[in-house]
C-alpha cells in the first residue's frame, strides 16, 4: 500500500499545502560543509597526495598517484567490450546530442553606430572544461555524452573528466561515451577530492576554467565552495518531474512516467496535476497495480510517499499557475493542445509535449540536455548548453573623431562621481 499525498484546490488549506510543497531547502549542512571544506584545503595545499590518500579511503583503492589516470588505449578498449547494441545507442545519442547543441552555438558580431564607433562581442570557447561524471551506485554514459558534446561543440581546448572507480571497477559504457564524446583525460577520482582537484589544479590533475556535471551532496558542497575560482555550471538538487494533464493519456503511461522519475532516488520528487479527480484516482489504480512489478521498487515507493503529489485544480490556467511557481526541472505535458500552454510556461528546464514526449527520452536521446535546473532554480537558471562552455568579451574601438564626440558625456558622467582621473583620460583624447 503507497501513500501520496492528494492536494485538491477546492479544499481548505490548500494554498499553504502548495506553499508547503514549494518549500525546497537549498541550504548546505554546516558539519557538511566545513568536512568538505577541510577536504577542498587538502587538496590544494598537499596535491596528488591527498588525492591519493582520499581516493583509497573513500573508494576502497589501493593506487599510487600514476594510476589515477586512464590510458587512452583503455577507453578505446571499452568501445569493443560494450555490446553492438549499446554502441550504437551511445553513437545516435551522441549524434543528435551534437546536433542540437551545434544550434546553440554563439558567434561573434559587431557594427558601427552613428558616431562612427566600433562595437560588437567577440565569442571565444573556455580553454579547459571539467566534467564530473557520478560512478558508484550507476554508471552514466548518458552524462558524459550531455557534459562533454555541448564543450566539443563551443571549441574548449581540452575536455577533462573525473569519475570515481569504487574498488576500482569502472563501466566500460562510460569509457567509451567517453571516447565517442571526445574526452581528453579521464581520471578516477571522484567527490569532493574530484572537484577541489578540478579547480585548483595537481602535479596530475590539470586546472580547470569551468566544472560542470551533477554529483552527490558532497560534490555540490565542493562546487559551490570553490565558485569563484572556477565558473560552475550549477547547484544540482534531487530531480524532479512535475506532469500536467487533462485526463487526455493511459493512466499507466503517467503512473510509468512518475516511476522513471521517482527510482532516481529517494529524493526525487514527482508531482502530478490533472483537471479529474477521477482521472487522479486511475493513476493511483496504476501505480498500486504497477509498482510490485519495479526493479527499484522500495526507491520509488520512498521518493513518491515523502515527495510526491497529486493535485487537483479547476482548470489548465490555474494549473499553469502552479508550474511557474514550481518552476520544474522537467515539465511533461500529456494534454489535449499542448501548444497553447507552451506561450504561458515561463519557469521549466525542459518542457516535453504531448502525450508521446517522455521525459525518459530527453534524459538520453532526443537531444536537448539532460542537464537542469533544480530546486526551483529554473525560475533564474537554463539547461546546460553550449554556451555554458562560450565567453563574451565586449569589443570598443574609437576613432579620434568618434572619441570626442563621447568626450563630454564621459566627462561629466566621470566628474559627476567624482572620478576625476576617469574624466582627464577621455578629455585627453579630445580634439576640442
Amino acid at each position: 500500500m503507497i501513500n501520496i499525498r492528494r492536494l485538491n484546490q477546492q479544499q481548505a488549506g490548500f494554498e499553504e499545502q502548495f506553499q508547503a510543497l514549494l518549500s525546497v531547502n537549498t541550504q548546505m549542512d554546516a558539519a557538511l560543509t566545513q568536512t568538505v571544506s577541510q577536504i577542498i584545503d587538502n587538496v590544494r595545499t598537499r596535491g596528488d597526495a591527498a588525492l591519493v590518500e582520499y581516493t583509497n579511503r573513500f573508494d576502497n583503492r589501493n593506487i599510487s598517484v600514476e594510476q589515477l589516470e586512464v590510458p587512452h588505449a583503455r577507453m578505446q578498449a571499452a568501445c569493443g567490450e560494450i555490446s553492438a547494441e549499446m554502441y550504437a545507442a551511445l553513437e545516435n545519442a551522441a549524434t543528435r546530442i551534437s546536433s542540437y547543441a551545434g544550434h546553440q552555438k554563439l558567434e561573434s558580431w559587431s557594427y558601427t553606430d552613428e558616431q562612427g564607433v566600433l562595437l560588437g562581442q567577440q565569442i571565444m570557447p573556455i580553454s579547459r572544461a571539467g566534467i564530473y561524471v557520478p560512478g558508484g551506485k550507476a554508471a552514466y554514459p548518458s552524462s558524459v555524452l550531455m557534459n562533454a558534446i555541448p564543450a566539443r561543440v563551443a571549441g574548449v581546448d581540452e575536455v577533462i573528466m573525473v569519475v570515481p572507480a569504487p574498488g576500482g571497477e569502472l563501466s566500460p559504457a562510460v569509457l567509451a561515451a567517453a571516447h565517442i564524446a571526445g574526452v581528453d583525460r579521464i581520471f578516477t577520482i571522484g567527490g569532493a577530492q574530484a572537484i577541489a582537484a578540478l579547480a585548483y589544479g595537481t602535479r596530475t590533475v590539470p586546472q580547470v576554467d569551468k566544472i560542470v556535471g551533477p554529483g552527490n551532496r558532497y560534490v555540490a558542497a565542493a562546487k559551490r565552495l570553490v565558485f569563484g575560482t572556477v565558473g560552475i555550471d550549477m547547484i544540482a538538487g534531487p530531480s524532479e518531474v512535475l506532469i500536467v494533464t487533462d485526463g487526455n493519456c493511459d493512466p499507466d503511461w503517467i503512473a510509468m512516467d512518475l516511476f522513471a522519475q521517482a527510482e532516481h532516488d529517494e529524493d526525487a520528487r514527482s508531482i502530478l496535476i490533472c483537471t479529474d479527480g477521477s482521472y487522479l484516482n486511475q493513476v493511483m489504480n496504476s501505480i498500486s497495480k504497477l509498482l510490485p512489478g519495479m526493479e527499484r521498487a522500495a526507491i520509488i515507493h520512498k521518493s513518491l510517499e515523502n515527495h510526491g503529489a497529486l493535485i487537483q485544480v479547476d482548470n489548465l490556467d490555474t494549473a499553469v499557475v502552479l508550474i511557474n511557481q514550481l518552476a520544474p526541472e522537467h515539465l511533461q505535458l500529456p494534454v489535449s493542445d499542448p501548444d497553447a500552454l507552451l506561450p504561458k510556461i515561463r519557469n521549466a528546464g525542459a518542457i516535453f509535449l504531448g502525450v508521446y514526449a517522455a521525459e525518459s527520452l530527453g534524459d538520453y536521446c532526443v537531444g536537448p540536455n539532460h542537464v537542469l535546473p533544480t530546486a526551483r532554480s529554473a525560475r533564474f537558471s537554463s539547461p546546460l548548453g553550449v554556451y555554458d562552455f562560450q565567453k563574451r568579451s565586449s569589443i570598443i574601438k574609437c576613432n579620434a573623431d568618434s572619441a570626442s564626440r563621447l568626450t563630454t558625456t564621459a566627462s561629466v558622467l566621470a566628474r559627476g562621481e567624482g572620478l576625476t582621473a576617469h574624466a582627464r583620460s577621455a578629455e585627453y583624447r579630445s580634439r576640442k
